[in-house]
């Protein structure tokens, strides 16, 4: 689920965070299953950091959420946000936070239909200096 979620990194790399956030004490994974395999993923963490559109620390930040093709629109994708939704509650948080790139019109859309409201748009740059 991963991979089809991030298909540009690499797969190592991948098995490796989501090894990390399933040990975590900060860290919840949740799943979705339907006719003998995975259909749907969330997970998240809780962010003490700043996380834009947010006004109180900490908060439940949904780091990753898919759910296969075959399966969207019809339920899987609010069965795992009610679970984030949930684990978020049950560690005192009041609000949960999410993004999605710029282009990701779909995500953008999904968001929306859960209830998300958008924030702002940030457009990160960097240089290197060394």
């Amino acid at each position: 689920m991963r991979a089809a979620l991030w298909p540009e990194v690499d797969p190592e790399l991948l098995a490796s965070e989501a090894s990390d956030l399933l040990h975590a004490v900060d860290g919840g994974v949740f799943v979705a299953e339907a006719d003998g395999g995975l259909v749907g993923l969330a997970e998240a963490s809780l962010r003490h950091d700043y996380v834009n559109g947010t006004a109180s620390s900490p908060v439940g930040f949904l780091e990753a959420w898919y759910v296969a093709p075959g399966w969207r629109g019809r339920g899987v994708d609010r069965a795992l946000l009610r679970a984030v939704e949930g684990w978020t509650r049950g560690l005192g948080c009041t609000e949960l936070a999410s993004d999605a790139l710029l282009d990701n019109t779909a995500s953008h859309a999904a968001h929306r239909a859960c209830g998300f409201a958008e924030t702002e748009r940030v457009v990160y740059f960097r240089k290197r200096v060394g």
